[in-house]
């Protein structure tokens, strides 16, 4: 079969980047196309800060009589390249008919653009962006996922192995069904904290937004240091990341702990605007927009009485090692989950319970959470004699936890 494969740098590469998912999916129900605009951004240095120290490129990939049959993109952060012992980049966007020969060219190519950038690794399907959104390749869990979670084809899994990638690391999501009743021994843990002195839990208001902002930094810079990859938010990082909360936003679901008045952990937990977006196709013009704002006010409620909206999913949870003994990861949960319920939600997706993270783990089982799908990101070496490591678990218990008076 012949390939062409083209570099996107005119607008009509642009469209095409976009449409080749849209053609992969076709008739797939279970697919949600992700917004254009969110994709369009990530290749934009005006909207995507880490063009700041980086550099990302993309390619579509067409067959004899021009028909769209896949795409890739290949990504390389300055800043977190060497932070796993070898130089490495990324790979994401990932889409390709079911052939080995065009998923070969598709990585190649991209393997070739990042040699030419100094790595010697790459890992993929990945973001050139957080973590939080588009990672990993999904290999358990073909249902709809909720928003910004990667989705493909069953047989991708078996196009990444052979060309030679490896699994680096795996991310369980785990789903708490609202419908049941939490497990009594999550209810003890929550006794026992609600009667310690000096913790409270409270949820921000959306025009508290960027003190809260300030909260995160810290938890998030503290909580994640040990994280092989980790990169310290910045305060504008922090800021920017707050103005997007303003749109997914509902307090009861963004609970933070504090210990003796200090910032101690956070939960950052949204709708799953999937549910919304789906019937879109990825195209949400000026008209859809403003009628998405409207409907969003208060809380999502025109949504959740019309009962489109009925899922959440946790993005991020971050507490500081001095208080991990704490129980303030059940004391946040426990402190919004009968309000969440009450709003009309029926299930909160618990998202990226890596195996370097056991204590995320353990935490998502003791609330009865079960597994809603598994996302694998993996990592090719160059070289083929050197020796593949997998991710390092994060070292718990670093530092003693401090007890409360």
């Amino acid at each position: 079969m012949s390939f062409f494969i083209c570099e996107v740098k005119t607008g009509k590469g642009k469209k095409e980047f976009l449409d080749v998912a849209r053609t992969i999916h076709s008739g797939d129900n279970n697919w949600v196309c992700p917004l254009d605009k969110q994709v369009h951004n990530t290749f934009e240095p005006r909207k995507n800060s880490y063009f700041q120290h980086g550099r990302a490129e993309r390619w579509v990939l067409k067959g004899a009589t021009g028909a769209l049959i896949g795409r890739v993109a290949a990504f390389i952060d300055d800043e977190k390249k060497v932070n796993s012992g070898i130089p490495t980049g990324g790979m994401g966007f990932f889409e390709c008919i079911n052939d080995q020969e065009a998923a070969n060219l598709l990585f190649n190519t991209a393997r070739a653009w990042l040699e030419a950038g100094g790595v010697e690794a790459m890992d993929g399907p990945i973001n050139f962006g957080e973590n939080d959104r588009f990672w990993g390749l999904l290999v358990e869990g073909f249902t709809e996922p909720p928003f910004t979670t990667n989705y493909n084809k069953p047989y991708y899994q078996q196009l990444f192995e052979a060309y030679g990638f490896k699994a680096y690391y795996e991310m369980a999501s785990n789903v708490i069904d609202l419908e049941n009743a939490i497990d009594e021994r999550f209810d003890r843990i929550w006794g026992w904290v609600k009667r310690k002195e000096g913790i409270e839990f409270r949820h921000p208001t959306k025009d508290e937004l960027g003190v809260y902002a300030g909260y995160f930094r810290e938890i998030y810079n503290e909580a994640w240091q040990f994280h092989e990859e980790y990169k310290p938010i910045s305060e504008g990082r922090a800021l920017k990341f707050a103005k997007e909360m303003r749109y997914l936003f509902v307090s009861k679901m963004v609970p933070f702990a504090f210990v003796r008045g200090e910032p101690a952990g956070f939960l950052i937990c949204t709708p799953d605007l999937n549910q919304i977006f789906k019937t879109f196709n990825g195209r949400l013009n000026k008209l859809q927009l403003l009628q998405f704002m409207f409907r969003s006010r208060n809380d999502f409620k025109w949504y959740r009485k019309k009962g489109i909206l009925t899922r959440g999913h946790a993005i991020a949870v971050g507490v500081k090692p001095r208080f991990q003994q704490y129980g303030l990861e059940t004391g946040m949960i426990m402190s919004s989950i009968n309000e969440v319920r009450k709003m009309g939600f029926k299930s909160i997706e618990l998202r990226w319970a890596g195996d370097f993270n056991p204590k995320i783990s353990r935490l998502h089982s003791a609330v009865g959470a079960v597994q809603a799908r598994k996302h694998i990101t993996y990592r090719f070496l160059f070289d083929e004699s050197a020796e593949f490591v997998r991710y390092a678990p994060i070292p718990m218990g670093r530092k003693k936890a401090v007890p409360v008076q």
